[in-house]
Parts: C-alpha cells; structure tokens; sequence
C-alpha cells in the first residue's frame, strides 16, 4: 500500500460548472481515486472551490452582493453538482477558510525569507473610468511573441509564454472594451529564474507524462521570469508582513494562493479528523510521506501552474534552489509526481462559452440524464489526449448501443433468466465447465491487470475499452451458448453453468468498471444479491470553520468500505429477483431537443 495524493484542479466560483469542466478536472481524477482505493492504497483527494481575484469582485459588484455572498452561492452550487456525479472527494473546501489563509501566508512568508519573495516598482492596469485594478486575465490585445490577436494580459494560450498587460499590443478592457490606463505601483514578485535550475533538473525525472504535457513544460523554462504574485485588489488572502497586511487595497493574487489550497485542503482534511499531522503521509518529503504519490488533474489551460508555478513555490518553500535557505515550519514538501491534463472538450463544433450560451452545465444535464451516462461518455470518448467534441449524436449512441444494448442487455438477461429458471445463482453442474466457460472467466481474470493497470497510467479511454471488451465477450458467449434453448430438465445442470459463468462474468466486469459508473455499479452489485456498499458515494456535509470563520458545506464521504480490485466468487443459491433496466434508452428525439435549447 501507498499513500496517493489526488490533487483536482480548483473550479472558480463565479459560476456553475459545464460538462467541459468536469471532463479535464472531474470524471478523470475520480476515476483514478476510486480505482486506486480499490486497488489497497490510502488516497487522499482534495480540491475546492477558487473564490478570490477581481473577476469575482466584478461580477459581484454587477450582481449588487459582497464578494463572499457571491463565493458562498457559487460554492455551494458547484459542490452540489460534483456531488451528484459522485466525485468521491475526502475533503473538497474552498479558499476563503481562515486555514487556508493561514497556510498561504506561511508559504509566503517562508519564500520570502528563502529569498524567493522580491519587491519591485511595476506597471499595473486601472480602469479610466472606475479607478480600480484590472485583472491580468481582463486585458486582452495581440501578443508581442506570436502575434495571436486574442492573448490575455498574464499568459498567450496560442503560444504559451507568461505576459504582462503593458507588454500587449493594443491592449483592451474584457470588462468595458476601454483601453486601461498603466500607473507605477509596487509588488511583490515570485523569483521564478532563481528556481529555473532545480525546476529542470525535477523535469528531467519525469517518467510516464503525457508528452505534450512534459514538452511543454520544459520550453517555458527557456525564459522564465520574476511573476507578480500581489496586485491591487480588495479581495484575497492579506499580505502577512509588517506595513503590509492591514493595508485594503494589496492583496495576494489569485493564481497564488489558489495552487496552495492543495496543500491546505489536506491540513484541513487532517485537522477535521482528528489528527492535524495526517496530511504529512502524502506531503512531507523527509520520514513517512517521502515515498507518496501526488497526482494533479486539470484542462490543458491550468498546465504552467502545476508544473512550472507549483512546483517552484513547493521547492522554493523547502529550500531549494538557487538562493540559500532552510524549510519553513511545514517541513520539506512534495512535488508532484505527475501533472494529469486533459485537453479541450468542445460543443457541436464550438468551444463552450457561458457568454454565448454555448454550453450546458452540470446541474442541468443530470436533470435530464443519468450521472453514468454522462462518466461514460467522457471516460470513452473525452478529451484525455486530444481535443474531443461533444455532440448529442454520439451522447445519444454512446447510451444506447454501448451502455444499454451492450453492459445494460448483459446484466439484464443473465440475471432474469436465472432468477426465473431458478430464483437464485445458480451452481455449477458437477461435470465441470467446459473449454468455453473457462476461456471466458479466465477473460474476465486477465482484465483486472490489464484495466488496472491503464487506470494507473491515466490512459482511461482504453481502460473502459478493455473492460467493455469483457462484456461483449459475454455477450458473445450467451449467445453462442443459448441457454434460453435448454428447456429440458435433462438440460437444467448445463444451463446452470452458463448462466452461473455469466454471472460471475457480471460480476468481474462490474468491478472493472465501478470506477468509471459507480451509481450503476451499486445497483448491478444488489441485482447480483450483494448487501452493503459497493461504490461509496460523497456526500455534504455542513461544517464549522475551524478557526472561527463563517460556516460552509464541504464533500466528503467514507471511502474505507466498497468492493475491491479483484475477482470475486459469485455464491450459488444467493437470492435474485427480475431485475429492473440499470440503463435507460433514451429517444432519439432528445438530439434535435437539445439542438433548439443550444440555438435558444
């Protein structure tokens, strides 16, 4: 057993979350948590709600509410959402909680005594016509590197490279469409180039990444330089150091203290347990976490900030680089073991866009459809290494002639044709099995090596390929055996065996699936005759703020019970009754349906 850090990229709270969202940070990581609990190792995920910049200080100033009233709508929203997906999340928080601000000033303050933490006089973005700072990420104009005429004032998504607004051409208000005025002001500065060096020696380690992930990695490096890691804004975490934090209008930005909220969120976990120094197993560097596993799940959009940014900060906490320094009270701690990223899942062709209302949120799907249809369709088709569109056409297929005509017609017919033939599972005959039953259980066997291990190596479209290669094995295997066709008592013991086969088969492809359809992996696991829990589920839970903040609803759930990663024996003479469909065939009329909701 190890222990497992599943580290999920951070949703902001500005508003619900689209089936985009949760196809790069959600689906996939907790596919990756569950398969690696039932696996024996000691997971530990964590995430939350991104609350703080000044996009959320806009939109609540046009909405007439606080920034926190704002945060707390969104939060809970969004928690609600991954909840009905069944993220089996330890601890999903949000950064507005006193620990969280807590553990980001302790990271600020121990880079700023490592040297890694420098004032410098800048340039920053106001509004003409408001007089307030505008957000990096609100100025958009043509970048000075590619020349790519859409590149926002901190970062080009055509190329990559880190930017700042002053350094656009023709740059532009996102908010107002007026050109922002540039005055002096002073901030601190992340000293990224004094970390270049131990952050490409860390790279150089890297087994196993997804290639464009790791490539792209490393070319940032080429020209890294110092990043601003305060601005001018009213909301986030405060300064914590003398003549600064109690000033209100210098906050740490954003993209600081969101990252760092892996790291709280797991103290947090830890603290609510009962034990404060549990979260040490899957972070410390030195003594019992210096063998822990960190997996970081996110879009391709979030790449720089887990495998340049993060790790910087981490490294730079813990003394490493190329300044002398020493760990602060944390302790040497972990750097990622692998950055997950999942590229872009687009709409009917186009990319999701709130604005545009080309999209369609998580909350309104699941009014409509069943959570493991929508798993399903991004574990098998979702954008894991590629750009994938998402189109009710193939949602409509995918359901049909995947989930209900193939695993849903598996289920359905083994287990009805022995609960009417005999009620329950049924032995197998004393003659023994035959050359075709053993090829098929010994299909089933194999597959839990095989599907495991892809799971491990974040390859789950072939993963779910693999076990849904075992259904329609069975599948074959019924047909060509048609035991529907033995309706002669002397036939009763063979029929029997290929039902008690087919069973046993169910129940093997039912394990290697739960961690992609963990709400129809429980039913099938009771349709089966099974008690207990199979696939834990999250649930939310209203919590105090440990230090005396407002409360707040996190997710959360026992995840020490629930099946197993291997082949269970099946019991013959356990009870079944007829079974109810675990899948619903949709009609194909919801293509054109959701087509005119999408045209408005």
């Amino acid at each position: 057993m190890s222990h497992v850090l599943a580290a999920v990229a951070w949703p902001y709270a500005n508003g619900p979350r689209h089936i985009g969202h949760v196809s790069g940070f959600g689906v996939p990581s907790d596919v990756f948590a569950r398969y690696m609990r039932m696996a024996g190792h000691d997971v530990l995920m964590v995430s939350g709600t991104d609350e703080h910049g000044t996009p959320i200080q806009v939109q609540a100033d046009a909405e007439g509410v606080t920034p926190r009233e704002l945060a707390d709508r969104y939060n809970r929203v969004i928690a609600e959402d991954l909840r009905a997906l069944g993220l089996s999340y330890d601890l999903f928080t949000r950064t507005t909680t006193r620990n969280h601000y807590a553990v980001v000033q302790e990271l600020f303050q121990g880079l700023h005594r490592n040297g890694y933490i420098v004032p410098k006089v800048t340039t920053g973005a106001i509004s003409p016509s408001t007089g307030r700072t505008l957000p990096d990420r609100y100025i958009e104009g043509t970048c000075p590197i590619c020349g790519y005429d859409s590149a926002r004032g901190d970062q080009c998504d055509n190329c990559g490279n880190q930017l700042d607004p002053v350094d656009l051409i023709d740059p532009k208000s996102k908010i107002n469409g007026e050109t922002p005025k540039f005055v002096e002001t002073e901030h601190f500065f992340l000293d990224l180039p004094a970390l270049a060096d131990v952050l490409r020696q860390w790279l150089d380690t890297r087994e196993g990444w997804r290639p464009n992930v790791l490539r792209f990695s490393k070319n940032l490096l080429d020209d890294l330089q110092p990043r601003a890691i305060t601005r001018d804004l009213e909301w986030g975490v405060p300064i914590p150091l003398d003549g600064w934090r109690d000033r209100g209008d210098k906050r740490i930005y954003v993209w600081f203290d969101a990252v760092i909220g892996y790291l709280s969120a797991s103290i947090e976990w830890a603290r609510r347990t009962g034990d404060p120094e549990a979260w040490r197993k899957w972070w410390s560097a030195d003594g019992e976490g210096k063998d822990a596993r960190g997996y970081y799940f996110m879009g391709k959009d979030n790449i720089v900030f887990h495998s340049v940014i993060w790790p910087a900060l981490l490294s730079g906490y813990s003394g490493e680089g190329s300044n002398d320094g020493e760990p602060g009270e944390l302790g040497r701690l972990n750097l990622p073991t692998e950055v997950v990223s999942s590229e872009y899942l687009t709409m009917e062709g186009r990319k999701f866009s709130s604005s545009r209302k080309v999209v369609i949120y998580v909350r309104d799907f699941l009014e409509r459809y069943d959570a493991d249809a929508l798993r399903y369709f991004i574990a098998v088709a979702g954008p894991e290494s590629n750009d994938t569109d998402f189109t009710w056409a193939e949602f409509l297929r995918r359901n049909n002639d995947e989930l209900v005509a193939g695993w849903g017609n598996l289920v359905n017919r083994s287990v009805s044709m022995a609960a009417k033939n005999f009620g329950a599972i049924p032995p197998v005959d004393p003659a023994g099995l035959t050359e075709a039953d053993e090829a098929l259980l010994a299909t089933a066997r194999a597959g839990f090596a095989v599907v495991g291990d892809l799971i491990a190596k974040h390859r789950q479209k072939q993963a779910i390929g693999e076990a849904m290669k075992v259904v329609a094995e069975a599948n074959k295997y019924l047909s060509e055996q048609a035991p529907w066709k033995l309706k002669d008592e002397a036939d009763k013991p063979r029929m029997g065996t290929i039902l008690h086969v087919a069973l046993q088969v169910v129940s093997d492809a039912n394990t290697l699936l739960t961690p992609f359809l963990p709400h129809s992996a429980q039913k099938i696991h009771e349709l089966l005759g099974g008690t207990g829990v199979h696939a834990p589920m999250p649930v939310i839970e209203e919590a105090d703020d440990l230090d005396g903040g407002p409360a707040y609803p996190v997710l959360t759930g026992d995840y020490t019970v629930g099946a197993r990663w291997e082949s269970v024996p099946v019991q013959a003479g356990r009870p079944l009754a007829a079974p109810k469909p675990v899948f619903r065939k949709l009609d194909p009329s919801i293509v054109e349906e959701e087509l005119a909701r999408l045209a408005g």
